[in-house]
């Protein structure tokens, strides 16, 4: 079976990537003083809603140590009830920068270090695979250089909707001694596997679960009392219900054996008390790791750069990191220097809340900024739209299906959500919830032999299928 395109990951696109790269968040003239940000955050975030890009969202914004809270849509959809800053929500991938500051905290009490093989930390009956005699470290694992793919080739999941739920412990381990390494440890390769690997090995140094670990070392000095991979019955009846891009319901996503990938859940409330606790100074041993991890580690392509768990942008001040899993998505990002952090979670499980994140971080720093352009979309006569519809090949293993349903005219890649997409012209068509467009080919007989998908700033055919 191919690699399932499913991860808990920095960025899910229509087209699988082994690496989603943000822009820059450019470089900052002087720190903008705190101040009511409500005109500019309601000018960026209010359209997602309006648009139909997201059932609900909550933003928090740290500006100097004051701190603005805005919710916007729904907690689930056609309720009318509204999102607040005590919302649970998952929070995917932003787990990974917990998790890296869980490494920094036990590299400073000299409990492990940094260049320790992962090998050291697992039983002698399991093998950690290495290449040209250089072994995997807990380093490379916090920073994505292990060499270890983006997911385990054995996660087969029963259920699709819960992918990794029912991934054991004795399914990792019998990946790992039975993988070869395509490269040495030291080049950039985005890796749940690599990170979930970190997790569970800091929490068996420790006899602990990895959630225990958090609690203890992250979340209960920081009074994080929602930050949580199981819930309690309160923060159950707070966490807002997941839905996919297009809107439709989707499942929870649980980890137990990859957690440090992606486990935890959280409030926008929370997260602003560990963005803060990021800006700050302190010499305890929770704020020392707490820096430790937003150090430089490497470079990354095109100006970018990576600390433990940290994305780092062009700029070199500006921290963050994405989430996303089934039904949510979430942003955090911190620019000590300027004392401002970013923190957004929704329970749609869309690209647009990183570039929101983005563009929010700007508004912070006394950047402008101008909302995204809104295309609108034209009223294509559903007989025309109906000759669209089939299976469209972009590779043999990667098809995009196009259906009508009504007058809307949806495409579901092989894999992911199905999700509508508009029409700017007769054959021009634009996706709302990714940067992405399709064109289809008419011939002077009425057929669609093909179409093409453009983004990326790549023009990829697909041919229609029999």
């Amino acid at each position: 079976m191919s690699r399932p395109p499913y991860a808990a990951a920095p960025s899910r696109l229509i087209i699988p990537a082994v690496l989603a790269v943000l822009a820059s968040l450019g470089a900052f003239g002087p720190a903008a003083a705190a101040g009511d940000l409500r005109p500019q955050v309601d000018a960026l975030a209010q359209p997602l809603i309006d648009d139909g890009l997201a059932v609900g969202m909550v933003i928090g914004i740290l500006q100097d140590g004051q701190q603005q809270v805005f919710a916007y849509g729904e907690t689930r959809l056609g309720s009318g009830q509204a999102p607040d800053g005590e919302t649970v929500y998952e929070i995917g991938s932003v787990t990974k920068v917990f998790t890296s500051v869980l490494l920094a905290d036990l590299v400073l009490a000299e409990s492990v270090s940094l260049d320790d093989p992962v090998q050291a930390h697992l039983p002698d009956s399991v093998r950690v695979p290495i290449h040209d005699a250089l072994p995997i470290t807990l380093e490379h694992l916090a920073t994505h250089m292990s060499g270890l793919p983006r997911l385990p080739s054995n996660l087969l999941p029963a259920d699709f909707t819960n992918p990794y739920a029912d991934y054991t412990v004795a399914q990792l381990y019998a990946f790992l001694q039975g993988h070869q390494l395509r490269r040495p440890p030291g080049q950039y390769e985005y890796s749940n596997l690599g990170v979930g690997l970190l997790g569970h090995v800091l929490a068996r140094h420790r006899g602990t679960t990895f959630e225990q670990l958090v609690v203890e070392q992250i979340a209960d000095p920081l009074n994080m009392q929602d930050t949580r991979v199981a819930l309690n019955p309160d923060q159950q009846q707070r966490l807002a219900p997941p839905y996919d891009a297009a809107r439709q319901p989707a499942a929870n996503w649980d980890l137990p054996t990859l957690a440090g990938a992606g486990a935890l859940r959280s409030t926008v409330n929370d997260m602003l008390l560990f963005a803060r606790a990021n800006l700050a100074g302190g010499d305890d041993p929770l704020h020392t790791a707490l820096r430790m991890a937003q150090q430089k580690r490497h470079e990354l392509p095109d100006g970018l750069a990576g600390g433990l768990g940290w994305l780092i942008a062009r700029d070199g001040i500006s921290l963050w990191h994405s989430g996303m899993t089934g039904g949510y998505a979430a942003w955090l990002s911190v620019v000590p220097p300027y004392a401002v952090a970013v923190v957004v979670l929704a329970n749609t499980a869309t690209e647009k809340i990183n570039e929101l994140g983005e563009l929010l971080t700007r508004v912070a720093c006394g950047v402008p900024v101008a909302a995204p352009e809104r295309r609108q979309a034209i009223a294509v006569d559903p007989t025309v739209l109906a000759t669209y519809t089939g299976v469209y090949a972009l590779t043999p293993a990667f098809l995009l299906t196009v259906t009508l349903e009504g007058e809307q005219l949806y495409v579901q890649a092989t894999g992911q959500a199905k999700l509508p997409v508009f029409a700017a012209s007769a054959t021009e068509f634009f996706y709302k919830v990714v940067d992405a467009r399709i064109t289809f080919v008419v011939e002077s007989d009425g057929t669609v032999p093909q179409l093409f998908l453009h983004q990326n700033g790549l023009d990829m055919p697909a041919r229609r299928q029999p």
